[in-house]
Formats: structure tokens, sequence, C-alpha cells
């Protein structure tokens, strides 16, 4: 639970975050995402936000379950992380998967955009 409303808000980031993963909805994504944005995938890959738009835009990658197991956040300033841990399956570079993925992911906060993610890290569970 929340302790503050700079903590409320980045729980309502993250799971406007999941819905917008949930539905491919790039332009709620690209407004989530700084443009700086380095995220590392189970594989061990780093993927740009442009990168991970294209996989949304093109349907490459599909999330058609996401399910929140347990979510814990830190606030710190204008710097949050979230700790997501949960089941997700879909379809990724048209091979199905499903996976219980951890994602960690540091989010930052300025006044004309509210919390947005500038590193993510996703590991296989």
């Amino acid at each position: 639970m929340p302790d503050s409303e700079r903590e409320a808000e980045l729980l309502d980031a993250e799971r406007t975050l999941q819905a917008a993963q949930r539905a491919g909805d790039v332009a709620a994504l690209d407004q989530l995402l700084v443009d700086q944005l380095i995220a590392v995938g189970p594989d061990g890959r780093q993927y740009t936000k442009s990168e991970d738009l294209a996989t949304h835009r093109d349907r490459t990658s599909v999330i058609e379950e996401l399910v929140e197991e347990r979510l814990d956040l830190l606030v710190v300033g204008a710097t949050g992380v979230t700790f997501f841990l949960g089941r997700v399956a879909g379809v990724i570079d048209g091979e199905p998967f499903a996976a219980r993925l951890r994602y960690t992911r540091t989010w930052v906060h300025d006044d004309p955009h509210g919390w947005r993610v500038l590193a993510a890290h996703i590991s296989i569970v």
C-alpha cells in the first residue's frame, strides 16, 4: 500500500503501463517511456524505446496475458523503482511464450510528464 501521494502516483503509472502492454497501446507506451530508455530483456539483449515501440506497433510482440502476483515499489525524491512479479504469456517474434517474470523498472518523475520509465530489466523466475 502506498505511503505517500507520489507512491500512489507511481503505483497508478505502473498499472497504466501494464494495461498498455496488454492492449499493445503504442501511444500510451510512448508517453510512459523516456526517449533514452534502455531495457534488458530476459535474453540479455538491450532494447531502446524505439525498438520496444516497434515490436508493439508491428505486433511482433503481443502480450496476451499479464497477471500481477506481487508488486513492490520504492520512491526516493523524483526516482522510483517498481518490482513486478507475475505471469506473462503471448507471442514474441512469431513464437508463443509463457513465463513467470520479474520486471524491475526505474522511473523518473517530472511535473510536465509525471512518472516515466527510464530503465527496465526483465528476468525469468
